[in-house]
């Protein structure tokens, strides 16, 4: 049998390929029975009937549509969501989607040595309100998922599903699976659905179409300080796979490809942000958090905005935006000499206006959360923290490695996310090709390359849990590498 591209390439490389972000695709009645039976012994008939008949069901792309024209979805302005997103020519790869077996048995062809692969139609339920059904339907799915795999562990390891409502809830599930099911890394969404006061105390059946994205750092009002430190305590890198498609303001009722385009840079950018300048990594050094699918693009700009805007508007600096350090006389000579008949006019009415007592904010400081006291603290408390999953075909992988364009020479950390099962992916052996071109057309080097498929996703898992590949067919070099970092 002939070798694929992929598997001919894999063999001229001095390192293996790590997939950080394979997917596959749960079987909608093994899955469906799986929840209704947890449902039942866990939360009885009524939480089961509520799910039965709540907004939330499991991701199914081929019936997504089934109900999109009913008037009450155009006129609530729903985000047309993913349709027709499984593969329908090429049975094989359809079927390595739904069946571990098959994915384990290809692997060598896809020209990965070991994968990270996450569910596809469970990652619903992060992305929902009620935080009572939610840790549930998470529970039920991740004590599948963990039997389902744990006969090619050598090769493969499953994501757990964290909800994140509160704290307690997170820090419950990950305890559970990774001290009662074995599972080594956990996704999270990206941001919590919360009401609205107003709007929930006049009516509380607008919550679903009215409410604001909670993203754990900033006016988050809970303090998820101690997830933060249980993720640490069991070495468990939180991972986040969500998108803004579904929630900003200016979706599409009509276009996917209008809202999915952007949609999980522009979460992954509202969570980062949310982290850094709350102060997670301030207080919690040692946390790695991986943003999947989003690119890294994204995050080089947002890097270099955190250091332009706290160049201008730190403690020190703001000072110079002081409303009450204005120099009103000093102002008004030049008012008088070159405002004009038509200002010097309203003079008085000038003066009064520059000299109203500005309004000030309670926190002077907005990175006071942060600790910053010169701008090289910005690059250690954002670098060596957040990873960055990028698919074969992105471009901008390459600004990952751009330490001459980086401010202070930051080199960030991207991830190769193979994104296999999902709709972007015509054809499973494709990815490591696909991802190589960036070394054949000179975008990468070979030692980047490497980065890029290997040592980053042993920085992010390992370097949280040094026996995350314990066991696995790249342990050995993991520990080299380990030795290396």
């Amino acid at each position: 049998m002939s070798q694929t591209k992929a598997a001919q390439i894999r063999s001229t490389l001095s390192h293996s390929v790590i997939d950080a972000d394979g997917h596959f695709v749960e079987v909608g009645p093994v899955l469906n029975d799986e929840i209704i039976s947890y449902i039942e012994q866990d939360g009885g008939s009524a939480l089961r009937d509520r799910y039965l008949a709540g907004a939330v069901r499991p991701i199914d792309t081929s019936s997504n549509l089934s109900d999109r024209y009913n008037p009450e979805i155009h006129d609530e302005w729903r985000a047309m969501p993913s349709w027709w997103g499984w593969q329908c020519a090429n049975t094989l790869d359809r079927a390595t989607m739904h069946l571990p077996e098959l994915w384990y048995e290809r692997m060598d062809d896809f020209a990965l040595d070991f994968a990270l692969v996450y569910p596809s139609m469970s990652l619903s339920f992060l992305d929902m309100l009620d935080a009572e059904l939610s840790p549930v339907l998470c529970r039920a799915v991740n004590r599948m998922h963990a039997r389902m795999f744990e006969p090619y562990k050598d090769r493969m390891t499953v994501g757990a599903l964290i909800p994140m409502p509160t704290p307690e809830a997170a820090i419950e599930e990950l305890e559970f699976a990774v001290n009662s099911l074995g599972l080594k890394t956990a996704v999270i969404a990206g941001s919590t659905k919360r009401p609205i006061g107003k709007i929930h105390n006049t009516d509380s059946s607008l919550d679903s179409i009215a409410y604001r994205l909670d993203t754990y750092g900033i006016d988050s009002e809970h303090d998820y300080d101690p997830f933060w430190q249980k993720c640490i305590d069991l070495g468990v890198a939180p991972l986040s796979h969500s998108s803004l498609q579904a929630h900003r303001v200016t979706r599409s009722p009509s276009n996917y490809v209008y809202n999915h385009v952007g949609g999980l840079a522009a979460m992954h950018e509202s969570l980062c942000k949310s982290l850094f300048l709350g102060g997670v990594t301030h207080r919690f050094p040692e946390l790695r958090v991986g943003f999947l699918e989003g690119g890294v693009g994204w995050a080089c700009g947002l890097y270099a905005d955190l250091i332009g805007h706290w160049s201008k508007r730190n403690k020190n600096q703001i000072g110079q935006l002081d409303p009450a350090n204005l120099d009103v006389n000093e102002l008004m000579k030049y008012v008088e000499k070159y405002g004009g008949e038509t200002v010097n006019a309203l003079s008085s009415e000038v003066r009064d206006f520059y000299s109203r007592p500005g309004s000030r904010p309670k926190v002077l400081d907005e990175f006071e959360k942060v600790c910053i006291t010169k701008k090289s603290d910005i690059k250690d408390k954002f670098v060596p923290n957040f990873f960055f999953g990028c698919e074969a075909d992105d471009p901008m992988i390459t600004w990952a490695f751009r330490e001459d364009v980086n401010p202070m020479g930051a080199k960030l950390q991207p991830l190769f996310g193979s994104d296999i099962s999902h709709w972007d992916v015509q054809n499973m052996i494709e990815p490591v090709e696909e991802a190589y071109e960036l070394v054949e057309d000179g975008l990468l080097n070979e030692e980047q390359f490497r980065e890029f498929t290997f040592l980053n996703a042993v920085k992010l898992h390992a370097g949280m849990n040094p026996k995350f590949f314990d066991g696995t067919k790249v342990e050995a070099e993991v520990k080299a590498a380990l030795k290396e970092i």
